[in-house]
């Protein structure tokens, strides 16, 4: 069910949500979290979609704050669209349509609309604020998600992350990695267990997965590391492959076709892993799991892309894993 609210109020729509609740029995029991989505008018749909199908498995409150990217600073308006049941997978979705003054103070627009004594998760599926942590809706989280494969320059995105980092704070352009890591860590827990020597990494240039991962590697491995990024004429996007040097060989996993790559080892036969570019929804399950900081991810951020030779690349248009 889709419920419109033209021309409204934050109070308006909260008891609009408590008369839903007591006349049609939907019930806020059970929701574990609320996530804030803030994007642009025009631009909710896909990240409503991957919040719907992620709900099932984490059930929420989804605020989704849609700002407009222009028109008359002098026309404050607020439309709400309250979706539930089908419209809403195992979640109640409440979208804000701001504009004007009303657009200016985000986390007024949602702090009456919040689950009581629930976690909070901001996510910005599109350009991010420099500094997601001070952000009006990024202080009201405990958990701040971006993604800096959507940023204007993915590369040039990695080092602001790595400045304004704050504990919570998370990027897509990590869980992505999940696969790759798994997959690079069960082969080097077979023997010989030699210590890996050099490290190649290479992917596309609009790809920070790719730096991410090669800033991981290095890290982990203490070896001299190089991520190399290729232009998008290559026709190639995301991570293309890692090659691992060890004193009795090399071992290369390729992504040479969607979904699956070849792993190679020395001595041993040639094997297609599956590999698949994960999900938006599948991104946001992963992130939806644990709601203390990753400090993993922290030592990434701020430490690893420090052992990585140079990193920074010419400004590119969109990303993927």
């Amino acid at each position: 069910m889709i419920f419109e609210l033209p021309d409204t109020t934050t109070s308006q729509i909260s008891k609009t949500l408590v008369k839903i609740r007591e006349e049609g029995g939907v019930v806020a029991l059970g929701r574990v979290l609320t996530l804030v989505i803030a994007t642009t008018h025009g631009a909710e749909e896909e990240a409503i979609e991957a919040a719907n199908d992620a709900s099932r498995e984490h059930p929420m409150r989804v605020i989704v704050v849609s700002t407009a990217d222009q028109g008359d600073p002098a026309v404050s308006r607020l439309d709400a669209e309250i979706r539930v049941g089908g419209d809403a997978g195992a979640s109640e979705v409440v979208i804000l349509r701001a504009s004007g003054d009303a657009a200016q103070d985000e986390q007024g627009l949602v702090m009456g609309l919040l689950l009581p004594d629930a976690p909070v998760v901001t996510w910005w599926p599109g350009t991010a604020p420099e500094v997601p942590g001070d952000s009006p809706l990024g202080r009201i989280a405990q958990r701040r998600i971006t993604d800096a494969s959507m940023q204007p320059d993915p590369q040039a995105a990695l080092d602001a992350l790595a400045a304004s980092y704050r504990p919570g704070d998370a990027d897509f352009a990590w869980t992505r990695l999940t696969l790759w890591r798994a997959q690079l860590a069960a082969v080097l827990d077979q023997p010989p267990y030699e210590s890996v020597t050099t490290v190649q990494v290479t992917g596309s240039i609009d790809s920070p997965s790719t730096t991410l991962l090669a800033a991981w590697l290095s890290m982990q491995l203490g070896a001299s590391t190089n991520c190399a990024l290729t232009g998008l004429e290559h026709g190639s996007h995301g991570i293309r492959g890692v090659s691992l040097g060890r004193a009795t060989g090399t071992i290369e996993l390729v992504r040479d076709m969607p979904g699956v790559a070849t792993l190679r080892q020395p001595g041993q036969p040639v094997h297609d892993v599956a590999l698949p570019r994960r999900s938006l929804r599948d991104c946001l399950a992963d992130e939806l799991r644990r709601l203390d900081p990753d400090e993993l991810y922290g030592e990434v951020i701020t430490r690893g892309l420090g052992l990585l030779p140079d990193h920074k690349t010419p400004a590119s248009e969109g990303a993927t894993a």
